[in-house]
């Protein structure tokens, strides 16, 4: 009887490690290769939405950045909660357009002091930066037709060299928000922000330099296809004026040579009084604008006053992103639903 049992108990016995031994080994690997993985990865926070796809996208199979701004929130009126100011402690890289338009980080990011690598992308190399325009309601472009011919981007060719300038970089750090500020408007800025994030990965994060500068070149040749697709959806009604909520689009505006005739408010933390709304409904029937844009954070009533016993249709712009699902998508579908709503609104207008 031994002697029948003993090899097939050999057997067994050698048959029943081996296959334990797989998954016992194999869950122990796979989670500590995913523990170096993140903990090889610098710790990288975001302001708002744009910013964090453009981020995204370059750190795809590195690590996802934090968003301080999420949802629907904007920021001309956020307040940093206790979560956000704990990921600004942890952060090793913070992104972020820069004061002029996320005032309620400065002081934060300058307590910080040297502890993070901290990039403001308004001082990104090669930006077009244009103006703030003052009124809100703008006189017609028919006075300024090189403004509206942007098929070639001709003088922003200029403007980029002007503001690669060292110097001229220099001026501008102790001159926050003495222009637009929303920059990301313009897919070519877009382009000069996502070498800066680039850079700045890099530097802090060596051992991944290569993941970044390969996604940061899939990245560019995206927003050259954008650029292009957008310039085609646009072309039919770009000559048609329209209103504003606020004056968030000179980017886009300058970029495509379209007609935003004016705005209900300079700045959304600004809400406009009963002259300022009357002002605005008769520039909409003086101007022909044929639609009046809202945007989702803002109130909505201010645009059905203003088209009230006018021509004038009525949509949505979302330039910050407050109903789109952050990630590396975000900032097309956020240019494209520009594109696409101006052009649903204004052509049967």
């Amino acid at each position: 009887m031994k002697r029948a049992l003993g090899p097939a108990l050999k057997t067994l016995a050698l048959r029943i490690p081996a296959t334990l031994a797989i998954p016992t080994l194999a869950i122990p690997t796979l989670f500590f290769a995913g523990t170096i993985q993140a903990a090889d990865a610098p710790v990288v926070v975001t302001s708002i939405k744009p910013i964090h796809s453009l981020v995204s996208a370059i750190m795809q199979g590195v690590d996802e950045p934090e968003l301080i701004v999420d949802g629907a929130a904007s920021p001309h009126t956020y307040n940093l909660k206790p979560s956000n100011a704990r990921a600004l402690q942890d952060a090793k890289v913070i992104f972020w357009v820069g004061p002029g338009l996320e005032a309620f980080l400065e002081k934060p990011l300058q307590a910080l002091g040297r502890d993070a690598s901290i990039a403001a992308l308004d001082d990104a190399p090669g930006l077009v930066k244009l103006p703030f325009r003052e009124g809100g309601a703008f006189e017609p472009h028919d006075d300024a037709p090189e403004h509206e011919s942007a098929s070639g981007h001709e003088h922003d060719k200029a403007d980029a060299a002007h503001d690669a300038d060292p110097g001229h970089a220099s001026d501008h750090d102790n001159d926050h928000g003495a222009f637009d500020t929303h920059l990301w408007l313009d897919p070519m800025n877009a382009k000069a922000m996502a070498a800066m994030i680039t850079t700045t990965l890099v530097a802090a994060d060596p051992t991944n330099a290569l993941t970044y500068q390969g996604n940061a070149k899939a990245l560019d040749d995206r927003l050259d296809a954008l650029d292009t697709e957008i310039k085609g959806l646009v072309a039919p009604v770009k000559d048609k004026p329209f209103i504003v909520f606020h004056d968030a689009y000179q980017y886009f505006e300058h970029r495509y040579g379209i007609r935003v005739s004016g705005s209900i408010t300079v700045s959304p933390e600004t809400i406009p009084g009963a002259e300022r709304v009357s002002e605005i409904h008769r520039k909409v029937g003086e101007l022909g604008a044929t639609c009046v844009f809202a945007e989702p954070q803002f109130e909505p009533r201010l645009v059905d006053v203003v088209t009230e016993g006018t021509r004038a249709k009525s949509g949505v712009l979302d330039p910050e992103a407050a109903t789109l699902k952050a990630g590396p998508d975000l900032y097309f579908n956020l240019m494209r639903g520009i594109a696409n709503s101006m052009k649903d609104c204004l052509s049967g207008a």
